[in-house]
């Protein structure tokens, strides 16, 4: 056994099993106590919610609460391994949102025959919680679900592997073509895969200036073009009017290359062939499309992120998804909307600007960090994010309507 495998077994299961645990917020040390915490005392804000259903976010944790909930149907880089083996990722981000955001949260693992079930059972439990995270849930069932939900909850839904990687990658494309004085609108850009999470990156990159025509998306079956007729409605949305058929064919010349798909998918002759100053996002994880030292061997103009901790520029959803839904939790937003999920992105990417305090690079164990090729995006540990992208996303959502609360007065 590895000693990284014995380590994480070891991790989860002492000193006792699993990552979160529920506390006590309240006095209960007495009878007096116990009275008030439940009968009889607990009765009256119970006829206080029943009078007025806006009571339940002051007499209860509602408001500061985050279910996340997943089938298991596309864990991590391991597949569909069933709700029971998805809990450690769930319990995982549990603890990420009460580590980083201070959000309590719980996470709920679903079995279902169909969508509509999966559906109904989240639809019907969701007035407990304050939002709702979706995480793990193969495309496209993912997109029905999620929209359904949103349509139904009238709390923020929110389906991080699309959109939380969608928001961190966006923010540190933009900083890399700003480094390579490229403009969004006129780079080619090809992805390699597309699921959720690239239909999503896509989706955003497109929102922010990215013209859909110079996007190349391929599946397994190679380029998604106009000709296909096995293509569901959400890749359709990519389908290119191309000749072109391979990622050695769509490579050629293409200025970004986005890879959600698989390792070493991306070969050196196929980067040598990119356009100058390339921009390659290589996020399979744990092992990238195509490896950083062999990539920098290859190209010396290249700006390179990957999903690992290991190498610069992570893109990891820990940037963003504990602070969208910090920000709307603050304002009471009922949806993440895609201006909330924009103004994430431009405070994660400025953030990455702004010179780096000694207390971050202490958290962050680095000598120095400053704006450039090895650091587009902010690392996890900067407790900057918090304040940042929460604040960026309430004013969003203030600005666009969504919001049930004001700007709090520490955001001010």
């Amino acid at each position: 056994m590895s000693d990284l495998k014995q380590r994480a077994l070891d991790y989860h299961a002492y000193p006792t099993p699993g990552k979160i645990a529920i506390e006590i917020t309240t006095k209960a040390d007495s009878s007096e106590d116990l009275s008030l915490a439940y009968s009889p005392g607990v009765a009256e804000p119970c006829r206080e919610i029943a009078n007025d259903i806006e009571n339940v976010y002051k007499y209860t944790g509602k408001g500061n609460t985050v279910a996340v909930i997943s089938n298991g149907s596309a864990i991590l880089g391991l597949g569909n391994l069933g709700p029971m083996a998805s809990k450690p990722v769930m319990e995982g981000k549990a603890l990420l949102f009460k580590r980083f955001a201070n959000i309590n949260s719980f996470d709920i693992e679903v079995t279902h025959k169909t969508n509509d079930e999966f559906i109904n059972t989240v639809a019907s439990i969701a007035d407990t919680f304050g939002g709702i995270n979706l995480e793990d849930i193969k495309a496209p069932d993912c997109f029905i679900i999620e929209k359904a939900l949103q349509e139904r909850c009238k709390i923020p839904v929110f389906h991080d592997d699309q959109h939380g990687t969608a928001i961190v990658t966006a923010a540190g494309m933009l900083n890399a073509l700003d480094i390579q004085g490229k403009n969004i609108e006129d780079v080619v850009i090809v992805c390699l895969g597309a699921g959720a999470a690239a239909i999503a990156c896509m989706e955003l990159l497109i929102n922010c200036g990215a013209q859909r025509e110079k996007i190349y998306m391929l599946d397994t079956k190679g380029i998604v073009h106009t000709r296909r007729s096995d293509l569901n409605e959400y890749k359709t949305a990519f389908a290119n009017n191309t000749d072109k058929r391979t990622l050695d064919d769509a490579i050629e010349g293409a200025d970004v290359f986005v890879g959600v798909s698989g390792p070493n998918l991306l070969s050196a002759d196929q980067l040598a062939k990119m356009a100058s100053k390339p921009i390659v996002f290589a996020c399979s994880n744990p092992d990238p499309e195509i490896k950083p030292d062999l990539a920098h061997s290859v190209r010396d103009d290249l700006i390179m992120a990957t999903g690992r901790s290991d190498y610069p520029n992570q893109v990891n959803n820990v940037l963003c998804f504990p602070f969208i839904f910090r920000g709307a939790l603050d304002v009471r937003a009922r949806k993440i909307n895609s201006e909330m999920k924009i103004a994430a992105v431009h405070a994660i990417r400025m953030l990455a600007k702004e010179e780096v305090p000694v207390c971050v690079l202490e958290a962050c164990a680095a000598k120095s960090l400053s704006f450039g090729r090895d650091y587009i995006i902010p690392r996890p540990m900067d407790t900057r994010l918090c304040h940042n992208v929460a604040k960026a996303v309430a004013q969003a959502a203030v600005d666009t309507g969504v919001a049930a609360l004001a700007l709090p007065d520490e955001y001010k």
